[in-house]
This record gives C-alpha cells, structure tokens and sequence, in this order.
C-alpha cells in the first residue's frame, strides 16, 4: 500500500486531495491542528492516521512525522499544502505580525515539512519518494493586494526547483502544483472580502476542489521514473493569462 502524508489536511484542497488517496487505497497521514476535524475525516477509514501538529511547531511535526513513518512503514509522497492567504491591503497597511504569521506558516512549515520527508525518504528502504508543493498562481502573476502571500509562493517555486535537484542523488522527486480558483473556504474568504470592499464587483470563476484534488493523484501517482515538475490547473475562464 502507497504511503502520503498530506499537510493541511483539515480543509479546502487538503481534505479534498485526502478524501481522494483514501478511496483510492492509500495509506494516508492526516496532519493539521484540528484534531476532531481529522477524526471526522479518518472515520470509516483504517488506512488514515490523523496526526494533530501545527506546521509552524518544529516539534510537533518532527512527532507527527516520526509517528506516520513508523506506522505505516516509509513516505512515499508528502503533499505540503498547509498555508493561509493572511491581510489583503498594500504593504505600508501589513502589520509585521502579521507578515511574520504568514512567513511562519507558508514558508517555515512547508520548508520543515519538505525537510522532514526528505530526511525519511532518503534513508528508507528502498529509498526514494516524492514531495509535491502547493504553489499558486501567485507564484507567477499576484491578485492585489497580496503581498504576504505572494512573496511566499515566489519562494516555494525557489523550494521545488532546489529539492527537485537536491533529490536525485537520492530518488527524491520534487514537483509544484499551482492552482486557480477552486472551490474552498480559502477561496469563499477572498470572495467575502471583494463583495465588502465593492458589492457589484463580478467574481472570477472557480472550479470543484476535487478537480485540484484529481491533479495532484496524477502527480503522486507517476512512477519514480517520471515527474511532473511544475502543474497550473486552474478555472478554465478566470482571468490569469494577461491579469495584472
């Protein structure tokens, strides 16, 4: 039975991409901070390990991580999807508490939850794995506004493209799903705040989370010989190409 250890798996495009591996006979590591969340998730479910961490905790996931390679018996795949959109303002209006919680979560949690699965997958037996990153369309071209988040999906494009390298010694894989506008609370939030700032503002389309979800089974489903490095998978008519 594969093995994947999904961050963030509490909500959004992590429950969704859980919900998907569960079904399709994974063994899969539930890690969030919401434990009941995860045990809802889990119900019914032998192959699921709910594993309550905080990404920003050093600790709490070193635990987290040991815990689901010693249950289930090696990584295969980590997909390091928590993380948070945070303020929506010009940067002279962020307050650096609240840059500093966003760097804390985007960037730090996904740097030691990579760090983590790298350091298993390259000592089990066989060796190897692969670690998916969930990017952005961030990552090449920024909503307004979004400076936080943003400047943390720029820096996990630099993330994949090291590990991607770093990794072959190893049979490590390293690849980047960059999503658009699917459906999650993440999403409904960003709607929430263009509604109140403008209640005739036209929103962007949006696809089904479980679209997101099928995109990242294929890519932790290639064999180790195949990666897909960089993915975009967004609603067919938002407007990315030439936004701005």
């Amino acid at each position: 039975m594969k093995t994947i250890l999904i961050t963030g798996a509490s909500s959004g495009i992590g429950r969704a991409t859980a919900e998907l591996f569960l079904q399709s006979g994974w063994r899969v590591g539930l890690l969030a901070r919401r434990e009941e969340t995860l045990r809802d998730l889990a119900s019914g479910h032998d192959a699921a390990h709910v594993l309550r961490a905080d990404v920003t905790d050093a600790a709490e996931l070193e635990v987290a991580f040991r815990d689901f390679a010693t249950r289930a018996g090696r990584l295969d795949v980590l997909f390091n999807n928590a993380g948070s959109f945070g303020p929506t303002a010009p940067i002279d209006e962020v307050a650096l508490e609240d840059w500093r919680r966003i760097m804390a979560v985007n960037l730090d949690g996904m740097f030691m939850a990579a760090r983590l699965a790298f350091g298993q997958m390259r000592v089990q037996h066989p060796k190897g794995g692969r670690i998916i990153n969930n990017g952005s369309l961030s990552a090449h071209s920024p909503r307004p506004g979004s400076v936080c988040y943003t400047t943390t999906k720029h820096a996990i494009t630099g993330l994949t493209r090291s590990l991607s390298l770093d990794g072959r010694p190893f049979d490590i894989a390293c690849g980047q799903i960059d999503i658009g506008n699917a459906r999650t609370e993440l999403v409904d939030d960003l709607n929430a705040r263009v509604l109140e700032a403008d209640p005739e503002a036209e929103l962007m389309p949006m696809m089904d989370v479980e679209d997101a979800a099928r995109a990242v089974f294929h890519m932790a489903s290639l064999p180790a010989g195949a990666n897909v490095l960089f993915m975009t998978v967004m609603a067919t008519k938002m407007p990315y190409i030439g936004r701005g």
